[in-house]
């Protein structure tokens, strides 16, 4: 899926997007321009760009409320989500947790995110 940001028309390629926006929905394009939460999972060749360049891309949107990065090599998941103010709020999770995307009504243990992918222990 790619996401093109509306009015600056960048585009990318994130590992998870979701769009709850009907403009989305009905469309014949290819891509999202309204994602509401979009979720990364971190390499060490990419951490620097999603954190950095790509995600002050991603604020241009308004529709975006929750940015998710998901560390592959140990169980860690930083969500930065909007607040009433505009403002971007750091949630961390570590093992043992319970992960919230608020922004899509999702809710689970984090070992959830990483089942068959690292060892836990």
């Amino acid at each position: 899926m790619t996401i093109t940001i509306h009015h600056y028309h960048f585009f990318y390629y994130p590992d998870v997007a979701v769009s709850c926006d009907e403009r989305d929905r009905n469309t014949a394009e290819d891509f999202i321009r309204y994602p509401r939460l979009i979720v990364e999972v971190l390499s060490p060749t990419t951490a620097a760009f999603d954190r950095g360049d790509k995600f002050a891309d991603y604020r241009t949107s308004e529709s975006w409320q929750e940015y998710v990065l998901i560390n592959q090599e140990r169980v860690s998941v930083e969500c930065f989500r909007r607040n009433a103010e505009g403002l971007w709020v750091l949630y961390f999770y570590s093992q043992g947790q319970e992960v919230q995307f608020a922004s899509v009504n999702f809710s689970c243990a984090i070992e959830t995110l990483y089942e068959d992918a690292i060892e836990i222990g």
